[in-house]
């Protein structure tokens, strides 16, 4: 690169944003794993083990049922904004308590990391 050159960067995404509907969540979803669970944060994502395999939609509507048993809310709360078709998500979980939400998700990322 010529030395008048500076590289550009883009920043790195967080793993949760809280934003005025609930909080985005970036994910790492592992499909056809032997048991539904969340692994921790890996490369600026929290990995997730889901058993359903990624055809006909079957991971992401898991992935959406089990993200609503953890965090406590409705299933239609859970919605993938970005990412249906790649293990990489984007999903915002809806709620007026963002704050309850936000320490569910603490919880995860201090769990043992993979």
């Amino acid at each position: 690169m010529p030395a008048n050159c500076q590289a550009m960067s883009r920043p790195e995404p967080s793993l949760c944003t809280v934003t005025k509907d609930g909080i985005l969540l970036n994910l790492h979803i592992q499909p056809r794993a032997s048991k539904n669970e969340v692994c921790g944060p890996q490369d600026n994502a929290l990995k997730i083990r889901l058993t359903s395999p990624p055809v006909d939609g079957a991971a992401n509507k898991l992935c959406r049922e089990f993200l609503a048993d953890l965090f406590d809310v409705p299933k239609s709360a859970v919605e993938i904004v970005s990412g249906e078709t790649s293990r990489h998500k984007r999903v915002l979980i809806r709620s007026n308590d963002t704050e309850r939400l936000y320490g569910i998700f603490s919880k995860f990322c201090t769990q043992n990391q993979t």
